[in-house]
């Protein structure tokens, strides 16, 4: 499997800008390939190595269509995988179990991620689409103290 790769097209463009024919207008029997080359069990091989055609979803990006976005504190995660599981866009970036961010090219800042994190204080949460990560990270909540009653 030769050619180029997803993260060479990572974000080149931008979903939805392009001028293609809707769902209801593609010729019958028109098979659209998700590969530019043939992928032997592409699910044994890590999306960013798998060569995706121009028109994939993969290799588009919707972070245009964000107003909020998650931001991810690594030092409150105790990777229970809650946001990987139940992102709708797949766009938790996961390996062997343990959260590494969020794929903002891909992420539509629906905070899915946010509501299911279990911790205290969450390991994500919503900020304004132009707050720079680090500002986000030093303006994150202390832990809350539960109330005996």
């Amino acid at each position: 499997m030769k050619g180029v790769l997803a993260t060479d097209k990572r974000g080149v463009r931008e979903l939805g800008a392009e001028d293609l024919v809707g769902w209801d207008e593609v010729t019958q029997g028109v098979v659209l390939n998700s590969f530019d080359l043939e992928v032997e069990n592409p699910a044994f091989v890590r999306p960013e190595e798998r060569p995706y055609s121009d028109f994939n979803s993969y290799t588009a990006t919707v972070a245009s269509w964000r107003v909020i976005k998650p931001v991810y504190n690594r030092d409150i995660c105790i990777d229970c995988q809650n946001c990987w599981v139940w992102c709708p866009d797949t766009s938790i970036i996961s390996r062997d179990k343990q959260m590494l961010g969020i794929d903002y090219d891909h992420c539509k800042g629906c905070g899915v991620c946010v509501e299911v994190c279990p911790t205290n204080p969450k390991s994500l949460l919503m900020f304004a689409e132009a707050e720079e990560p680090e500002a986000a990270l030093s303006q994150w909540p202390e832990k809350k103290k539960k109330e005996k009653k």
